[in-house]
């Protein structure tokens, strides 16, 4: 199947089952309101799909899959919640939409993104994946969304006196948008019953994916306009906060994300069987315009 199709198929099998969640209608309806606007505002779904067609490449059961990734993107979306607050980056503007707390307050907005986190593992533990790799896998994504994973990259990046050369920013990277692209590529693993090669090559290609894409992320806060990706651009700038693409420069950080894309093709291209559509998704996000 080509690379597009299956992109096209698995996000729109994603969004279908987001769909279903926190329909009820409870008291606290107005929480759960919060809660599916921001997760069904969009977005590339990029995590969820790599669960999937990980699970799928090893001949796993995608839809005993399909908890574990919606559950990544769970936590993913409770991270961006919370990332806009005005306690953090106070940004108006996600997908092209008022961020949560613009529409909902602030204290429905922590709320709804503390309630998503929660959920999510909840979801995750009802994945028919056998009580073995369940284990391994709900370990491994609470692991990836802490302190030692994506709240240790939050601190690094807010704090003051964090390491902003290239080494510190490689780690803030690996942490903040690296551990939760990691799970989801390992939680896809897992759920096949995938040997611990391919663990660890899913982690390699998951590692250097982040790397790619955050960098890239760095070039469009420099190079798109607001209109183009969706969200406020040349927030790093006003916040004097360096990156690659402002401590390289932009052609040299994009070569960055050229490397960075091929580390990540090379971890899977031998290792995997019909990688192809890894290796398209990498060349696709190496040169994403938002």
């Amino acid at each position: 199947m080509e690379p597009d199709r299956v992109l096209s198929d698995l996000r729109a099998y994603v969004d279908a089952e987001l769909e279903k969640l926190f329909t009820a209608d409870v008291p606290y309806k107005r929480l759960t309101d919060a809660m599916r606007y921001s997760l069904l505002a969009g977005g590339k779904r990029i995590r969820p799909i790599l669960t999937l067609r990980f699970c799928q490449i090893l001949g796993g059961d995608v839809s005993a899959a399909m908890p574990l990734a919606l559950a990544v993107e769970m936590i993913h979306t409770y991270s961006l919640i919370h990332d806009d607050l005005p306690c953090m980056d106070n940004d108006a503007l996600r997908r092209g939409k008022p961020t949560n707390h613009v529409v909902f307050g602030e204290g429905r907005a922590t709320v709804a993104g503390d309630a998503l986190q929660s959920a999510a593992f909840e979801l995750a533990l009802s994945a028919p994946v056998g009580p073995d790799r369940l284990v391994k896998a709900v370990a491994y994504l609470a692991r990836a969304a802490g302190a030692a994973g994506m709240c240790g990259g939050q601190e690094l990046d807010t704090a003051e006196d964090s390491d902003r050369s290239p080494e510190g920013l490689t780690l803030i990277n690996d942490l903040k948008t690296g551990a939760l692209l990691r799970a989801a590529c390992v939680l896809g693993v897992l759920a096949a019953g995938g040997t611990d090669r391919q663990l660890a090559a899913a982690e390699d290609y998951g590692t250097h994916l982040a790397r790619a894409f955050q960098i890239r992320d760095d070039i469009l806060d420099i190079t798109a306009t607001e209109a183009a990706l969706g969200k406020s651009v040349g927030s790093d700038a006003a916040n004097e906060k360096p990156t690659f693409a402002s401590i390289l420069g932009v052609e040299a950080a994009e070569r960055k994300v050229l490397e960075e894309t091929e580390a990540a093709k090379a971890a899977v291209r031998e290792t995997f069987p019909d990688p192809d559509f890894l290796l398209a998704l990498a060349d696709h996000l190496a040169v994403r315009e938002k």
